[in-house]
């Protein structure tokens, strides 16, 4: 017999943060909706990413910034408490339950359903749930996946037996192995190079590329470089590794997989021996599964979206990508952000709004995406930076001009921290008079983002900002002294 099918405005499959919004944002314009998840509702970010690593580098960071001032620097030597440090993590993950997301859940009115999705047609998914079972839910209105990305892993020979770390195990580990290798340069490899090194781990860092966070500007990777040095990672650039294997045994009782060391085998034919093995290499979208191959697309890609992240490719307009697996900003802030746009286009097309506001800018338009990007790196030194490069504005064709000051001279960085490192650059479109892209890189900076994005996403003019008056002594006065700069 065919099962029974149950009927929605929105079937949302993935419950992590950006299904979440979607759900959320559907029900506010009066649409029914329904969550499909397989894992934890909360998604990754909750558990494995965005949450769990911060609370592992905040200790790090607080323990650095007092190390630069006088009256702290002794009392902050010593090593961190790393089970303190694991159990603060844990709390924060919910020992990686969900009763409270659920809870949430219920409370804003959207269903869930347990099991995996999976695309079966038109406005159609069904759902298998960890007994074999099979449900159908049928949408009146639109699909959205919201699946998220994976750890993408080499490949490479084997690898699957050595069980190397990824994000996950990297976020959730509960103990410090004594040598840890991390292949890449991005944030995941140094945000968690950062954290293992501070709690105890002998770092080496294998890059394959000249340098650290190589997509930002050259000075960010610069300072995070030198940083870890100091606190005694190693980082090798140039650097590939071409063949893996683990022990069986002789892995020390208790810890992580209780199997031997790993040998990487890297450029060259040089070995490294390592007790685990992170790679941060990239990402893959979680679509490899969920029935694409039935409303015409193809298995395990990115799916193409216009700006109120409908999918391009599909006919009849019903489905929606939102979040990593449109791959148009892989930032848990940015998935949210487009689930607003996607939820407020879901739901005015659902009333039969002739005309949606997709201009830039406009209420279903995730411009942000492509002119306003704001991302923190949580290293030591934080590095913050929203919109273009120098060198992106420069490929696109801008005339610009690049504006970098001495963080390390405001006054405010000084009475932060003695020996103050740091570099801000704001990128000014001369045509337009307004800021298209800010970086800043040095202790506390992330909290200097906001007002940088406001200021890129307003297209705020550079001569209005000469009245936005900064407060004395704070970092963020090196706003003045960027626009002292700038004027001459």
């Amino acid at each position: 017999m065919m099962a029974a099918t149950e009927e929605y405005d929105v079937v949302v499959l993935g419950a992590g943060p950006v299904g979440e919004n979607v759900a959320d944002r559907v029900r506010a314009e009066g649409l029914s909706a329904v969550i499909v998840e397989s894992e934890l509702v909360g998604g990754d970010c909750s558990y494995w990413a965005c949450v769990p690593s911060k609370a592992l580098l905040r200790p790090v960071i607080a323990r650095a910034d007092a190390q630069r001032l006088p009256g702290l620097r002794h009392a902050a030597s010593g090593p961190l408490d790393a089970p303190a440090v694991f159990a603060r993590r844990d709390d924060y993950v919910a020992h990686w339950k969900d009763e409270g997301q659920v809870a949430w859940l219920d409370s804003a009115g959207i269903d869930l359903v347990r099991g995996y999705g999976r695309l079966v047609g038109e406005k159609r998914v069904s759902v298998t749930d960890a007994d074999g079972q099979e449900r159908f839910l049928t949408a009146r209105h639109a699909v959205a996946v919201c699946t998220g990305s994976a750890a993408a892993l080499p490949d490479l020979p084997g690898l699957t037996d050595v069980r190397p770390w990824t994000s996950r195990e990297a976020t959730s580990a509960a103990a410090v192995p004594r040598r840890l290798a991390v292949v890449g340069g991005g944030v995941v490899a140094t945000e968690m190079a950062t954290a293992w090194q501070a709690l105890g781990s002998e770092v080496t860092m294998l890059v394959r590329g000249s340098g650290l966070l190589a997509r930002m500007e050259p000075f960010v990777g610069e300072l995070v470089a030198k940083s870890l040095a100091e606190a005694g990672a190693q980082i090798r650039t140039g650097t590939s590794v071409t063949g893996v294997r683990r022990a069986q045994s002789g892995g020390p009782a208790g810890y992580g997989s209780g199997a031997g060391p790993v040998t990487l085998t890297l450029t060259g034919g040089e070995q490294l021996e390592v007790d685990e093995v992170l790679f941060a290499t990239g990402r893959i979208p979680r679509t490899e599964d969920i029935g694409l191959e039935t409303v015409g697309l193809e298995p395990g890609s990115w799916l193409r979206v216009d700006d109120s992240c409908r999918v391009s490719d599909v006919e009849g307009g019903w489905l929606y990508a939102v979040g990593d697996v449109n791959h148009r900003a892989l930032l848990t802030h940015q998935g949210k952000y487009q689930a607003r746009i996607a939820g407020a286009a879901i739901g005015a097309r659902a009333q039969g709004v002739p005309l949606l506001e997709t201009d830039p800018w406009g209420a279903h338009a995730a411009t942000a995406d492509i002119a306003a990007v704001p991302q923190v790196v949580f290293t030591d030194p934080e590095v913050a930076a929203v919109g273009l490069s120098a060198a992106e504005a420069e490929a696109q064709g801008r005339r610009i001009r690049v504006v970098d000051y001495d963080l390390g001279r405001v006054t405010g960085s000084a009475l932060y921290a003695d020996g103050y490192r740091g570099q801000a650059r704001m990128i000014v479109d001369l045509d337009r008079g307004h800021l298209i892209g800010v970086t800043f890189a040095g202790p506390g900076v992330g909290e200097l983002l906001h007002s940088a994005t406001v200021a890129v996403a307003g297209e705020v003019p550079v001569e209005r900002l000469w009245h936005a008056v900064p407060s004395f002594p704070t970092i963020s006065e090196v706003w003045l002294r960027l626009l002292e700069t700038y004027r001459g």
